[in-house]
């Protein structure tokens, strides 16, 4: 199938690659990189992803998004489907819907780079019943599982949901950390208790690396990228008039790490977050 995708960066390029992989001709456009996935043909302008049937998205954020639907691909035929698969927020997403000449469905995904480089990351896919079954061959070839979630939109709604929850775990996992560090306990010790205890999600086991030895982890997913999607998810949380205590406290060490130059640091840099605040505190 000829598939039209923009942003090769971080995530969109393995994602590219690996529908390339699958045997689909994929023409990628992203002007801010330079390396193009094996096996996709890059081509100069928005524009020319209009040729192919269906285009995917996966931009760094709602400005972006918008103009590549509404200008970028202001050419494209009706019948086009355009997926958007970067976290914007179901309410532009709900828009971009109701405003494009061309079908909009909303796909963002759950997982980090490495996931992503095996496609094993999660798909979370708004639209019709029809849009969901023209796009789960495709989107197979990227994730391990995708999930109908309901109308346009409610994809990018459960994306918001989940990092609400994992930017929670993070900071709980960092708050155990401190009161184990408190305690004189070996951290390392401790984390084999946190991972085997009623705490041990899946997340606590992958984390472990990224949270006890940051400087040999790499970046899954940055302090940048989650602070973004819970502000988003306390923004719809008060237009609909709800209180997220726990998103609020997790938002608000996040914003401290990223004033003290984490922001590209992966997000369980919110224990050194936490350690800062502790020596302020203790001056």
């Amino acid at each position: 199938m000829l598939i039209g995708f923009a942003g090769l960066g971080r995530m969109g390029h393995p994602m590219a690659r690996n529908l390339a992989r699958a045997g689909h001709t994929v023409l990628g456009h992203d002007p801010e990189v330079d390396d193009v996935p094996e096996g996709v043909v890059r081509v100069a302008t928005e524009a020319e992803l209009a040729d192919a049937p269906l285009s995917i998205s996966i931009l760094p954020d709602g400005a972006t998004t918008r103009a590549l639907v509404e200008e970028g691909l202001a050419g494209a035929d009706p019948d086009h489907l355009h997926v958007i698969m970067g976290t914007v927020g179901p309410e532009l997403v709900r828009e971009l819907a109701v405003s494009a000449r061309m079908q909009v469905a909303d796909a963002p995904v759950s997982g980090s780079v490495s996931l992503a480089e095996t496609a094993a990351i999660t798909t979370m896919v708004g639209g019709t019943d029809e849009q969901f079954a023209q796009l789960r061959p495709v989107l197979a070839a990227m994730t391990s599982a995708q999930f109908h979630t309901g109308p346009v939109g409610s994809g990018s709604a459960a994306k918001l949901a989940v990092n609400a929850v994992l930017a929670a775990l993070s900071e709980g996992v960092a708050e155990g950390l401190l009161v184990a560090e408190a305690g004189e306990l070996d951290l390392t010790v401790f984390y084999e208790v946190l991972r085997n205890s009623a705490a041990g999600a899946p997340y606590v086991g992958y984390k472990e690396e990224a949270f006890l030895a940051p400087a040999s982890a790499g970046v899954a997913a940055p302090v940048s990228l989650i602070r973004k999607d819970l502000g988003l998810a306390l923004d719809l949380a008060r237009r609909r008039g709800l209180s997220l205590p726990v998103s609020e406290a997790a938002y608000a060490v996040l914003d401290e790490a990223t004033a003290a130059g984490l922001a590209e640091q992966d997000m369980a840099q919110v224990l050194a977050a936490l350690r800062l605040r502790t020596k302020e505190d203790a001056r």
